[in-house]
Formats: structure tokens, C-alpha cells, sequence
């Protein structure tokens, strides 16, 4: 008969009583790599500088797959593209509101994409945020000078 703490692993350190690992097991260390993948790096580089030449000599040569390898690795893509848009002044909360009006009718118009819409909305929320921040510091500042000169309206 098979004892219960062998098939749970209750008897293991790393184990709570049902065989699960214990609350704060560290598990793999930090870094730590599988071995094929260690093995697969080292070959690769063995082997990268002969490949990057034989690459850019490709290039060179006219192949334009070579080059397109290349130029993806030099000048990444851009993941977005520069979005220019009338908004209103963005120094009060009233302003961030009407600006994201603003960018809600460019993404129901079609003149934002609702990803890039979105990027914009997260910025000016941003903004709100550091308004409403900037704002409760000096309403603060103003609670605390009322209290040191005795006024606790």
C-alpha cells in the first residue's frame, strides 16, 4: 500500500501538507536558465560572427532579404506614429475633460484608430492625475497654515 505522504510529498520540506509548494519556496533562482537553452546560445555564439558577416556580405551583394535582416535590427520600426491634435489647454481638470472629448470625436470621426486614441487618453490622464496631485499639495499646504495660526474653519 502506498503511504499518503509519498504521493502528496507532504514529508518534503518545499511541500505543505497536501503537496503543494510552501508559501515563500524561491523555486528556480532568479536568471537561472533552462540547459538546452544555454546549450543552444553557446552554439550560437560560436557561430554569430560568421553569420553577421556572411549577412551583411549578402547585403552588399544585393540581397535584399540580407538587408531588410539587417535594417530591421539597426532602426526598429516604429510601434505608433506621431499624433497632432488641436486640444485645449491642459492646465486644469476642466481642460484634460475637454480634451478627452476632444480625442473621443477624432476616434469616432476615423481620425484616430481607438488604439491611438487610446495612447492619447492614457497621456491625459496622466495629466489629470498630476493636476489633481498639484492641487490637493497646495489645499493641503493651505490646511496645515490655517492650523499652525489657530484657524480651524
Amino acid at each position: 500500500m502506498i503511504d499518503q505522504a509519498e504521493t502528496t510529498g507532504a514529508d518534503r520540506p518545499d511541500r505543505d501538507g497536501r503537496g503543494r509548494f510552501a508559501p515563500g519556496n524561491p523555486g528556480r533562482p532568479k536568471g537561472a536558465r533552462h540547459a538546452a537553452l544555454l546549450a543552444l546560445d553557446a552554439l550560437g555564439a560560436e557561430g554569430a560572427a560568421e553569420v553577421i558577416r556572411a549577412v551583411v556580405e549578402a547585403a552588399k551583394g544585393g540581397d535584399m532579404r540580407a538587408a531588410d535582416i539587417l535594417l530591421r535590427r539597426l532602426w526598429p520600426e516604429r510601434k505608433g506614429r506621431p499624433v497632432a491634435m488641436e486640444l485645449p489647454p491642459l492646465d486644469s481638470a476642466r481642460g484634460v475633460a475637454a480634451a478627452l472629448g476632444t480625442v473621443a470625436e477624432a476616434v469616432a470621426g476615423g481620425d484616430l484608430t481607438p488604439e491611438e486614441g487610446q495612447a492619447v487618453a492614457t497621456v491625459l490622464e496622466t495629466q489629470r492625475r498630476a493636476i489633481e496631485t498639484a492641487e490637493l499639495e497646495a489645499r493641503i499646504a493651505a490646511l496645515e497654515a490655517n492650523t499652525k495660526r489657530g484657524n480651524t474653519r
